[in-house]
C-alpha cells in the first residue's frame, strides 16, 4: 500500500501518529477518540452572542496536525456527524441538525476543511522539527479560514459589519492564542516521541 505522503515529502514531513499506514481498527479509534475531545473543547465556552467562543479551533487544527488531511478532515465530519444527530457535543452541549442553519453554521462547515488545510501543512513538514514560526503559521491560517467561512456566513444572515463585530473581531485575538497552543501541543508531542525513539 502506497504512503499518501509522498517520497519528497515524507523525509519532511511531521505528522506524529503516523496513521495513514495503521490498520482500519486502530484508526477508527482514533477518530472515535478524536470526535471526544472535540465534543469536551465545545464545552469549554464563553458565552457570547451570536456565536459563542470555545476551544474548537484549538481541536480543530490540532486535529489536523496530528492526524494528518485525511483522517484529520474524517475525524471532524464524524464529530460533525454526531452533532446533526442530536448527540450533545457542540458548544454548550447542543447538538441538532438547526446548528447547520444557524448562525454558527459557517464556522461548523469550515472545521473539516480548516483541519484538512492544517493537515496538509503538516504533511509538507510545516509543524516538523525547529519550524515553530511555519507550524503557528498553519495554525493561524486554519483558524482564520474558519473565521472567513463563519463570518461570511454571518455576513449573509446579518450584514457585513454586523458579522464583523460580532462574529469575526472578537475571536481574532483568541485565534491568535489558541494557534499558539496548538504549536506549542504539536512541539510537545514531538519531542515526547523523540524522547521515546
Amino acid at each position: 500500500m502506497n504512503n499518501p505522503i509522498s517520497a519528497a515529502t515524507a523525509g519532511r514531513a511531521f505528522v506524529p501518529l503516523r496513521l495513514a499506514d495503521r490498520p482500519l481498527a486502530l484508526r477508527a479509534a482514533v477518530v472515535a477518540l478524536g470526535t471526544l475531545f472535540l465534543s469536551a473543547s465545545s464545552w469549554v465556552e464563553v458565552p457570547m452572542i451570536p456565536v459563542p467562543m470555545t476551544m474548537q479551533t484549538f481541536a480543530v487544527t490540532l486535529i489536523g496536525a496530528l492526524y494528518g488531511w485525511r483522517l484529520g478532515a474524517i475525524t471532524v465530519l464524524a464529530w460533525l456527524g454526531e452533532a446533526v444527530v442530536g448527540m450533545p457535543v457542540l458548544a454548550g452541549g447542543a447538538g441538532g441538525i438547526a446548528h447547520f442553519a444557524g448562525p454558527t453554521a459557517g464556522y461548523l462547515f469550515a472545521f473539516p476543511l480548516a483541519a484538512a488545510l492544517v493537515g496538509w501543512l503538516a504533511e509538507r513538514g510545516w509543524t516538523g522539527s525547529g519550524k515553530l514560526l511555519r507550524s503557528f503559521t498553519a495554525m493561524l491560517l486554519g483558524n482564520a479560514f474558519i473565521l472567513v467561512m463563519g463570518g461570511a456566513w454571518l455576513a449573509a444572515l446579518i450584514g457585513v459589519s454586523d458579522a464583523i463585530t460580532y462574529g469575526v473581531t472578537p475571536f481574532v485575538l483568541g485565534a491568535i492564542v489558541k494557534s499558539a497552543l496548538a504549536t506549542a501541543s504539536v512541539e510537545a508531542t514531538r519531542r515526547a516521541g523523540k524522547s521515546k525513539a
